[in-house]
């Protein structure tokens, strides 16, 4: 079981840490620009974080890249499209906030469950052979159940970037709340319970 850790500046802004922000950057905005989002970046990185499998600065300019992004996506979008309004993240009508909470967070701890278990576990055995495909398939599965009801977000930046752009954070919180203890939740679970304890964390170019 690996715990915690802040890191360190050096390790944080390594050749290969830069690299890994950079892809992070690129693509977080193109999944945003092609309007599929990227469910997997930051509510990921938030687990595997908590689960102790990166250390937290390294999360933290995971997650400033994840944003800048998203951000820098929805502007193109907005400037290609003439300046149509990008639609932001939303509950559906009957449906509340406490709801729409509960759904982000139960999806959410569905995928990153599903990439510690398929991705991080050093027990995976085979199951590491299907990881892209089971992963996918998650995302794709939330998407479906929970959209109609809270959009389906599962990542925070994937709904800050259209809000940005949009001047709308009306409800904006809800997509930070829901995911974030989701995904808290199943990287403290599955990275405190059932990793060995002699489990070496990710890299942090991971």
């Amino acid at each position: 079981m690996a715990g915690i850790a802040f890191g360190r500046f050096d390790d944080s802004f390594s050749f290969g840490s830069i690299k890994a922000y950079l892809a992070e950057f690129i693509s977080t905005l193109l999944f945003v620009f092609a309007g599929v989002g990227s469910a997997i970046a930051y509510a990921v990185t938030f687990g595997l974080a908590i689960g102790g499998q990166i250390t937290i600065l390294t999360g933290i300019f995971y997650w400033i890249a994840q944003l800048l992004g998203s951000i820098v996506a929805c502007f193109l979008l907005k400037f290609v499209t003439g300046g149509l309004a990008i639609p932001i993240h939303s509950v559906a009508a009957g449906v509340g906030a406490a709801e729409g909470v509960v759904t982000e967070i139960i999806i959410t701890f569905a995928l990153v469950y599903t990439v510690y278990a398929t991705a991080a576990d050093p027990k995976k055995g085979p199951l590491g052979t299907i990881a892209p495909i089971a992963i996918g398939f998650i995302v794709g599965a939330n998407i479906l159940a929970a959209g109609p009801f809270s959009g389906g977000s599962m990542n925070p930046a994937r709904s800050f970037g259209p809000a940005v752009v949009s001047g709308d954070f009306s409800g904006n919180w809800i997509y930070w709340v829901g995911p974030l203890v989701g995904g808290g939740l199943a990287g403290a679970i599955y990275g405190y319970v059932f990793l060995p304890s002699e489990h070496v964390p990710l890299a942090t170019d991971f």
